[in-house]
């Protein structure tokens, strides 16, 4: 089966099964991409049983290959990657998107989680 982000987000339906699964966004980042800001990819994922098997994120302006894989970690042009082991959140620079629903109770959840996170002394 096949499920592409840009035909969910045009409308169509889709459902995701047991069988195993592609899900492709061939422009993750449509909006950077139309104002021509550079974060923009093309993400990849195989799913069976509802379950993620691997991933493939291709970072186009970057030119850089993002590769995870179920138990097998994630590494990025090839070198593995690893988490910072920062457990302080007020130490920690936090990054949020407010995504491209602008239903008003959609909003309120987002506004009332960013007042939530801005209460701690964060960086970013």
């Amino acid at each position: 089966s096949f499920i592409g982000e840009e035909s969910v987000a045009a409308g169509e339906g889709s459902i995701l099964t047991d069988n195993p699964t592609w899900i492709i966004d061939p422009i993750d980042g449509t909006t950077n991409f139309v104002h021509r800001f550079p974060f923009v990819a093309v993400s990849i994922g195989f799913v069976v049983n509802k379950k993620i098997e691997f991933g493939i994120v291709y970072s186009c302006i970057e030119d850089k290959m993002y590769t995870a894989r179920k138990g097998k970690g994630a590494f990025c042009n090839g070198q593995k990657l690893h988490v910072s082991g920062q457990e302080d959140i007020t130490k920690s620079l936090l990054v949020t998107e407010l995504g491209s629903n602008r239903d008003p109770e959609t909003i309120k959840i987002i506004l009332s989680n960013m007042e939530r996170l801005l209460s701690i002394p964060i960086h970013g």
